[in-house]
């Protein structure tokens, strides 16, 4: 099972993220790459500090949000997106490849994420983005999401992804954050949540309900307060019950 955290989420003097404790334990780095979160400084020290540990670097591309992170509904047309997703991920690719690395992969953050779950324009926009920006990346996304559906169609790598931390509706989506909750604090049942998608590919929805996942990646949201204690915590959870952690092939 791959490891992911949401990284560079800081801007100018302000930091969210403890970047360097999370990348100690994930084994792939999602790094802001400016429209959400992030700047060129943030984007070139995360870059440096993923190379030199050997975490995968991918490049969580945004509407273009920077006051409202990346999480307000937002309508931009298509062509406008592709060439955004395309742009974000080209000013990543800089300080990866100054680094020694390499954009590996691409993943929408917030507002842009869960749009691509069920619209397909949105969708086959970022996937056009990721294609302009040269392709050969993997994509991730919800499993049975637009998103996946159109990467695997370009002949994109479609890598499922799980959340620890987020709570689930019967239909196996993620509960909007907006809704009470939302997203899971007791840390305890993170870790078995994240053990419960490796080990028995399920989870219990917001309804009681098992509901199948099937995921190849693990999300831990940065910007959760404990984060990296909390990733320390899932990646051992994991271990422990016989899970190899690595990066997705």
């Amino acid at each position: 099972m791959d490891l992911n955290a949401d990284l560079g989420e800081g801007f100018g003097r302000w930091t969210l993220t403890d970047d360097q404790a999370l990348l100690a334990c994930v084994t792939s780095a999602n790094v802001a790459c400016g429209f959400h979160a992030g700047d060129a400084s943030v984007m070139r020290r995360v870059c440096d500090a993923a190379a030199a540990r050997g975490v995968r670097i991918g490049a969580q591309v945004s509407y273009r949000d920077l006051a409202g992170f990346g999480r307000r509904a937002m309508d931009v047309p298509a062509a406008e997106l592709a060439a955004e997703v395309a742009y974000q991920i080209g000013a990543l690719r800089v300080f990866a490849e100054a680094a020694g690395a390499s954009v590996a992969y691409v993943k929408p953050h917030g507002a842009l994420y869960n749009r691509t779950v069920r619209d397909d324009e949105q969708a086959t926009a970022v996937i056009e983005g990721v294609q302009i920006a040269g392709g050969g990346m993997a994509v991730l996304g919800l499993p049975g999401s637009r998103l996946l559906v159109r990467a695997g169609e370009a002949g994109l790598t479609a890598v499922e992804e799980a959340f620890a931390d987020r709570a689930y509706t019967p239909q196996g989506t993620l509960v909007p954050r907006g809704e009470p909750g939302a997203v899971v604090h007791d840390a305890d049942e993170v870790v078995r949540r994240g053990v419960g998608f490796a080990v028995d590919r399920s989870v219990t929805g917001a309804d009681g309900r098992r509901i199948s996942v099937v995921a190849r990646s693990l999300c831990v949201h940065g910007d959760t307060p404990g984060a990296a204690a909390l990733a320390r915590r899932v990646r051992a959870a994991l271990e422990e019950a016989g899970v190899t952690v690595r990066a997705f092939a």
